[in-house]
């Protein structure tokens, strides 16, 4: 079954405001793991605000009245979200900002859309291929490299930034493959967000022994930064993000991390005393109107229906 592009589904009201508290809870996380990292490890922090989060939404999604789906299927696909929506990028963006600024990582983390649209056009979710958002893609990864400066000795192109940019697109797998296996299967977003944080829980733990048994110096400021990650930026955070999906569809859904940067660099330069010249400001300027132009679509296209819902799933 096909429908015009007009009838996909548009933000609401309500989706906007969802939008708007999800880019102040996930714009901040890079302060916060920033100020984590004065007292604790990347693969710490991670651990920390995974249980945390887990524990948040679990306990939400049991007062409710709701319950962790049982079947074998959807804790399978859970655990692949688990780890690229998890693990890897909480991990990552850890290691990064031990030697990028935060309000840089929130700028290469708003390249989640652009990856998202690489991934659907390469893999032949995204039927839509007008000029604009083909365009948009190419400007989006052209802001990626002025911001990395390659060609700079002293610019962004460290070990720290492509950790970033990775974690970057492994958030754009787990959106794409959550949206092509898990949603539109009945199954709620408190319910979602608790699997997969339970599952990234116990996964994060087994890489504890490998990069996690570092000395804490423990503070409250780092405790403190931890506990507000795992309770806002991880719990609340994927509730909220799980509803999006819900309402929007995956790749609509990445188009919080348009307001990422913005959030991040204030942030970090109000809190941190983080500067930013003019390249990474113009860079960031290129990355977001990239993805503004990815998110056109022609009056006339037609594209696929959403899929039926996949009964083996509930």
């Amino acid at each position: 079954m096909l429908r015009k592009a007009h009838d996909v589904p548009v933000n609401k009201p309500g989706t906007l405001v969802r939008m708007g508290v999800l880019a102040l809870f996930w714009g901040s996380s890079f302060l916060w793991i920033k100020i984590a990292l004065t007292g604790l490890s990347p693969v710490q922090i991670a651990l920390g605000r995974t249980v945390l989060g887990a524990v948040v939404v679990a306990g939400l999604l049991y007062a409710g009245g709701q319950r962790l789906p049982r079947t074998r299927a959807v804790w399978g696909h859970l655990a692949v979200a688990a780890v690229f929506g998890n693990v890897v990028p909480f991990v990552l963006f850890a290691v990064g900002e031990k030697t990028v600024d935060s309000g840089v990582a929130g700028v290469l983390n708003a390249t989640t859309p652009l990856w998202a649209l690489a991934i659907g056009l390469s893999f032949g979710f995204e039927k839509q291929r007008n000029a604009a958002r083909l365009v948009g893609l190419v400007l989006g990864f052209a802001g990626t490299l002025l911001i990395f400066a390659p060609w700079e000795k002293a610019g962004l192109a460290s070990w720290g930034a492509l950790a970033c940019l990775a974690a970057a697109a492994s958030y754009a797998v787990a959106y794409t493959y959550v949206g092509r296996t898990v949603s539109g299967t009945g199954l709620s977003s408190m319910q979602i967000s608790a699997t997969q944080l339970v599952l990234a829980s116990g996964l994060t733990a087994l890489v504890v022994p490998v990069g996690g048994l570092q000395e804490p110096h423990l503070s409250w400021q780092a405790v403190g930064a931890v506990a507000i990650l795992g309770v806002f930026g991880t719990g609340l955070a994927f509730i909220i993000n799980y509803r999006i999906v819900e309402d929007e569809g995956p790749t609509n859904a990445t188009t919080v991390g348009y307001l990422l940067p913005v959030v991040s660099v204030l942030l970090g330069a109000a809190f941190l005393g983080e500067g930013i010249n003019v390249r990474v400001v113009l860079g960031m300027v290129v990355v977001l109107v990239g993805v503004g132009l990815t998110r056109k679509q022609p009056a006339t296209a037609i594209v696929p229906a959403e899929p039926e819902p996949v009964t083996t799933l509930k």
